[in-house]
């Protein structure tokens, strides 16, 4: 009976993504309001990119790492609201399989790079508050390349694992994505094939890619801290406090959301939760990120200034 049942279904070829509302009032404000957001996210990221491009007092490791954490960040958001806007001018919401899972495919790429990088930035600042002396041999150029490098790698992974076991799986059922991107939870809830391998898989990896940073960066900051307060200056307390605290914000605030989203075993009914946190996945940690780090860093709001006035700073 079950396979005659299967063989009646049409195998799936598009989705339809529900979206965030459903009255096309809502969905005129919906788009006006993610149109903003993209365009303050992608020009605050490049700013503060421009901003350590052309800043000679900024090519230090720190900035090196910021910078790429700010293309990530651009990028991001780029896999995912550009496609939802056109859709709600367009009026149309499906979104073709092969469009659906790479969109999947690039946003986790794009956003575990980003996981890997917070612990990097971890490590920079441990060894720059606890290990001074050496500093400068232990994040040389090339090290800090290799740290990229290794970020990609094991976000790539990680992605090319998920998107290879969601190609086994089966669609032929309801096409109806609760979401207003595509992403593994919300498609495992359409599979009509066993999704017990998918969800192992997605929860062991996540705890791999929430797990060990989380571990890496609690030990580094437990040093940085001890570090800190041995300081006799009070005011190279608040710079290193200041540095620590930008980066400490935005890590609360994507693996929090990351770890809701993701380390959940079992089918459960996709939820306004879900998309809640995908929005704050997908735009608005990107948008607090260049915000976080201009609004609590002299160094990068006087280099914006100077961007914005087209001076450069001397040496």
């Amino acid at each position: 009976m079950e396979p005659q049942a299967r063989t009646n279904r049409t195998t799936v070829t598009d989705f339809i993504l529900v979206g965030l509302v459903e009255t096309e009032e809502l969905q005129s404000v919906v788009f006006v309001i993610f149109l903003f957001a993209y365009m303050v996210t992608v020009g605050g990221n490049l700013s503060i990119l421009a901003a350590i491009l052309v800043e000679p007092k900024l090519h230090t490791p720190m900035y090196f790492f910021l910078g790429n954490l700010s293309v990530l960040d651009a990028g991001c958001i780029t896999v995912t609201v550009p496609s939802m806007l056109g859709r709600l001018l367009s009026h149309k919401h499906t979104i073709s399989y092969n469009a659906c899972i790479s969109q999947l495919f690039f946003f986790h790429l794009l956003a575990g790079t980003d996981c890997f990088l917070l612990t990097a930035m971890a490590y920079d600042r441990f060894l720059a508050i606890c290990r001074p002396l050496t500093y400068s041999t232990r994040m040389s150029q090339e090290v800090q390349r290799i740290l990229v490098a290794m970020c990609w790698a094991c976000a790539l992974t990680n992605a090319l694992a998920h998107t290879i076991a969601l190609n086994t799986l089966k669609f032929c059922g309801s096409n109806e994505v609760n979401h207003f991107y595509c992403d593994l939870p919300q498609l495992f809830q359409l599979s009509c094939s066993s999704t017990k391998l998918n969800e192992l898989l997605l929860f062991g990896m996540g705890f791999i890619m929430t797990g060990t940073p989380v571990v890496l960066i609690i030990t580094s900051y437990i040093h940085v801290a001890a570090a800190v307060l041995q300081m006799r200056s009070v005011e190279g307390r608040k710079k290193a406090f200041s540095t620590c605290g930008s980066h400490l914000t935005v890590v609360f605030l994507y693996y929090g959301t990351g770890i809701f989203n993701y380390m959940r075993l079992g089918s459960e009914e996709a939820s306004d939760k879900d998309k809640g946190v995908g929005v704050f996945n997908t735009v608005i940690n990107p948008m607090l990120n260049p915000l976080i780090y201009s609004l609590r860093n002299p160094d990068v709001q006087s280099a914006l200034c100077r961007v914005v006035r087209g001076r450069r700073s001397r040496r």
